[in-house]
């Protein structure tokens, strides 16, 4: 059973912020470290001093011979069954982080080069490295270092969402980045069927770990062994072709330097550069997150369907009374499109029975498409905010101010709002011009015309082409994230 459907959600996983893991068993996906690393948001920030903090310490505690600290390290790691990733069969049980793992991982850290050498600079690092340590290792380690921070994004969605809350639950260990020390006490869970539960944010999870040691050498340290046998004139790999040219085989370079990860290690100690370089490269070149369609099928959910969400969006009524169902159902549309460009959003519950708005706020992590355009144009937009205006009136001045009113630049000037028709559009979309000119504040509006065309633009996007049907027309297909209708909206704001 689903997070959704223990707590009654009435939504699906491309409609939710985290992963719609079963409450009982284990779903296929694992936490990348690095993926912390690459995102902007303070949460993210957060979670990777965590990280540095934490893996900073056992390096120091390795390199100064320290056993007493490295145990204390090391020997509080549990096994988390809380965030229920992984390939247990059945109920989930943790992958195995007991007491006669970590003091294997324990001893193998010690006794690597790796950690001596400096080659060790992030938890990912020791999958490269040091034996034992793989993609379901790392991601129970970073669930240990980072529950303080999952602990606070499960409460987030628990009040966003409704599902309740148990007082009084103990924390597990939790890592405090300033004292450098696992503390612990009793907070507010989630308990379903009577077991903790973390929520994870879906953009940080992924089949794989982005560095492996599979690539690393077979990319970067193969071609760096093929150029240093070539140069060898008593090397036995090199080969002669019928040309004359000379060759060496990155088989044969496999087969000769290949090995464990202590062998990576020796290779690496002296050829540091080609080691900075594959973690350069990686970090100019992120792992993407996983799609709808690869979290629907470790989920074992549905598919993404744009638009049956829109569908819900315009059949519901316009009036004040249905202000509360709109303001759902537009966050639930808006979660699919924009996903993984906004992440983490932040609703503002109903007050006096829905006759005050209710907001969205989503935090930009884009760094391409049309969020990411708009971030490197300078203008402030870390989060963007959402109005929901369920009308069957105009909208005026006061509806715009009331938007612009969120904006910040710490926050974000850039904001989306939403309604369902306007007689006098045009008049309105000057408005929004004149405050952009004036005030440098960003309103794009968006009617259901405009949504319906939106969601039209996604689903072209998401759509393969056929290649037998390939013409001049289909070469201009709207690509992920180019959302062209906002980009126009926006063009419009600033000629």
């Amino acid at each position: 059973m689903r997070v959704s459907e223990y707590y009654k959600l009435g939504r699906t996983q491309p409609t939710l912020d985290f992963v719609d893991v079963d409450v009982e068993e284990d779903t296929p996906v694992y936490i990348d470290p690095s993926t912390l690393k690459n995102l902007p948001d303070e949460w993210s920030s957060q979670c990777h001093t965590m990280l540095s903090t934490f893996f900073h310490s056992v390096v120091d505690a390795i390199t100064h011979s320290d056993s007493h600290r490295l145990r204390n390290l090391l020997v509080r790691l549990q096994e988390p069954n809380e965030t229920h990733f992984g390939l247990s069969k059945g109920k989930s049980r943790g992958r195995g982080l007991g007491p006669y793992l970590v003091q294997r991982i324990s001893k193998n850290l010690t006794v690597s080069r790796a950690a001596e050498t400096g080659l060790l600079e992030d938890l990912e690092d020791t999958a490269l490295f040091v034996e034992g340590i793989g993609k379901d290792i790392i991601s129970d380690v970073t669930t240990n270092i980072i529950r303080g921070m999952l602990i606070s994004y499960t409460q987030s969605m628990a009040s966003m969402y409704g599902m309740e809350l148990h007082e009084g639950i103990n924390s597990g260990l939790v890592w405090n980045p300033s004292a450098c020390e696992w503390e612990e006490g009793n907070t507010r869970m989630l308990v379903p069927l009577g077991n903790p539960l973390l929520l994870v944010p879906k953009v940080i999870v992924r089949h794989d770990l982005h560095l492996t040691k599979e690539d690393y050498f077979r990319n970067h340290l193969a071609p760096t062994l093929q150029d240093e046998e070539l140069d060898n004139p008593s090397s036995k790999l090199v080969q002669t072709a019928k040309s004359g040219r000379k060759f060496v085989t990155k088989m044969d370079v496999e087969m000769e330097y290949g090995g464990g990860k202590e062998k990576m290690v020796d290779l690496s100690v002296t050829r540091t550069q080609v080691f900075r370089a594959y973690k350069e490269e990686k970090r100019k070149k992120p792992s993407h997150p996983l799609d709808h369609d690869a979290l629907s099928q470790a989920t074992g959910t549905k598919p993404v369907n744009y638009r049956n969400l829109l569908t819900a969006v315009l059949d519901t009524p316009p009036g004040a009374e249905h202000a509360t169902e709109y303001h759902h159902k537009v966050h639930a549309v808006l979660s699919a499109i924009f996903y993984p460009w906004l992440t983490y959003p932040i609703v503002e519950h109903p007050l006096d029975q829905a006759r005050k708005r209710v907001d969205i706020t989503y935090t930009n992590n884009a760094t391409d498409g049309f969020f990411g355009w708009v971030m490197r144009q300078g203008h402030p937009c870390s989060h963007i905010f959402v109005e929901c205006k369920n009308y069957d009136s105009e909208l005026g001045n006061p509806e715009l101010d009331q938007l612009c009113g969120r904006f910040s630049p710490l926050r974000g000037k850039v904001g989306l709002l939403l309604c369902r028709s306007l007689a006098e559009k045009e008049r309105f979309l000057q408005r929004c011009r004149d405050t952009a000119l004036s005030r440098h504040e960003f309103v794009l509006l968006l009617d259901d015309d405009d949504l319906s065309t939106l969601v039209d633009e996604v689903v072209t996007a998401h759509t393969p082409v056929d290649p037998n049907e390939l013409n001049d027309e289909d070469q201009e297909r709207p690509y992920p994230g180019e959302f062209r209708l906002l980009f126009e909206r926006f063009r419009k704001l600033v000629s």
